[in-house]
């Protein structure tokens, strides 16, 4: 199967859900959120995202994961992740709890395409100091993909992980898993990067985004929004729409996307230093904001 078909059958059998201008939507991907050991990347940027997390919550944004939110290549269960990460988990639910949480599994949460695997592990979890377990994302729903249809302008934004255009991580993902956990989890802490990761292979992150494009150009330069390849991408109206949100495992920084009041932002949420030395952790906008209509074809 090729990446063409790939992604068509993931846009084809994406979950639609309404937007109009009035609506606030946050986008993130390739958490990678660990078990907050040497080999957890989202370790450092924990309190980033739990930060920027509260405040979209506050402002009420609806909150979309475009994949590798959990890391579960390095680590055998999701129980680790939450113990490690609870505090984040708790807020994702009060998300999921008003119906702002909208999952989307990537090649290294792959395990959570099986709705029996979410059922038993993201229902719930055991509470040591109660002794009992206790609701956590009971009735989530994890998709391939998204598709956002504006509600007047009918434009769709077609959201997806990305790694359809990735065959080795696609198909092979099981084999991946394996030899990140047993040869590039115990080399990452010597700084040696898994060389099949289009995050960290340049070449193939290149090759990545070229097979994502040739396929928006088939398909009337709808835009698509990715992930996968951790490397932000913000066109300009006349360009390809090929957007991609980065990721949580920037050094000191986490990246995502913004949609409100009919438009679309990069921002990136970081710790800065005022001029007393404290530290806070700040927005910053690196593109944008532009509207939503300027990337609409004549036909979707």
């Amino acid at each position: 199967m090729s990446s063409f078909t790939r992604l068509t059958r993931a846009y084809k059998k994406s979950k639609i859900v309404p937007f109009d201008d009035s609506s606030k939507l946050i986008l993130f991907s390739d958490c990678h959120r660990g078990d907050n050991s040497f080999a957890d990347d989202f370790a450092n940027n924990r309190n980033i995202y739990y930060h920027a997390l509260q405040h979209y919550f506050k402002e009420g944004f609806s909150y979309f994961e475009l994949g590798d939110g959990d890391e579960l290549w390095e680590n055998t269960s999701f129980e680790s992740i939450f113990t490690a990460h609870k505090n984040i988990y708790g807020l994702l639910r009060q998300y999921h709890l008003q119906n702002r949480l909208f999952m989307i599994w990537g090649n290294h949460d792959m395990v959570y395409k099986d709705p029996n695997y979410v059922k038993k592990y993201l229902s719930s979890y055991f509470e040591p100091i109660d002794g009992k377990d206790k609701d956590l994302f009971v009735g989530i729903t994890y998709h391939e993909g998204i598709v956002l249809k504006h509600k007047d302008t009918k434009q769709e934004l077609f959201l997806t992980h990305g790694h359809q255009a990735d065959w080795w991580n696609y198909n092979f993902w099981r084999v991946g898993r394996f030899l990140v956990r047993v040869l590039w989890k115990p080399l990452q802490v010597w700084g040696i990067a898994d060389p099949t990761s289009p995050a960290k292979n340049h070449q193939e992150l290149i090759k990545v985004e070229k097979r994502i494009k040739r396929w928006i150009l088939q398909n009337n330069e709808k835009l698509t929004i990715v992930g996968h390849t951790h490397r932000p991408r913000f066109p300009e109206p006349g360009d390809i729409p090929f957007f991609n949100d980065g990721s949580c495992v920037h050094p000191r920084s986490i990246t995502g996307i913004e949609i409100e009041n009919g438009e679309i932002s990069l921002i990136k949420w970081q710790i800065a230093t005022t001029e007393d030395g404290t530290l806070r952790v700040v927005r910053v906008l690196l593109e944008g904001p532009q509207k939503l209509v300027d990337y609409q074809r004549a036909k979707q």
